[in-house]
């Protein structure tokens, strides 16, 4: 845990326990978020799987990253999901999307 916390620059065991929490939060919600999504635009598992999980994970991952830093916000660690989600998007090649 000590590297972890030297890692990400997390002075406590409460950071890193938020840290987890809103990572496990985040994950939970995105995923129960995206069938009524994909119900929403009219993608059914009745479409075959070729279509459907492509489609999903396509929903799921703005999704994420966008409760990721709203979730972050909300337990008090903002700035260190905002720098979490400009580093992982960097690592995509879609900093653009971020203004980097």
């Amino acid at each position: 845990m000590n590297k972890l916390k030297q890692r990400w620059n997390i002075e406590s065991n409460w950071q890193l326990f938020i840290i987890f929490l809103v990572f496990a939060i985040t994950g939970s919600t995105s995923a129960k978020f995206a069938a009524p999504v994909t119900d929403l635009v009219g993608i059914t598992a009745d479409m075959g799987w070729y279509v459907y999980w492509p489609v999903r994970i396509l929903i799921i991952f703005p999704l994420y990253q966008v409760l990721l830093v709203l979730f972050g916000w909300l337990f008090g660690e903002f700035q260190f999901f905002w720098n979490f989600e400009k580093k992982m998007l960097r690592g995509m090649r879609l900093g653009f999307l971020v203004g980097e």
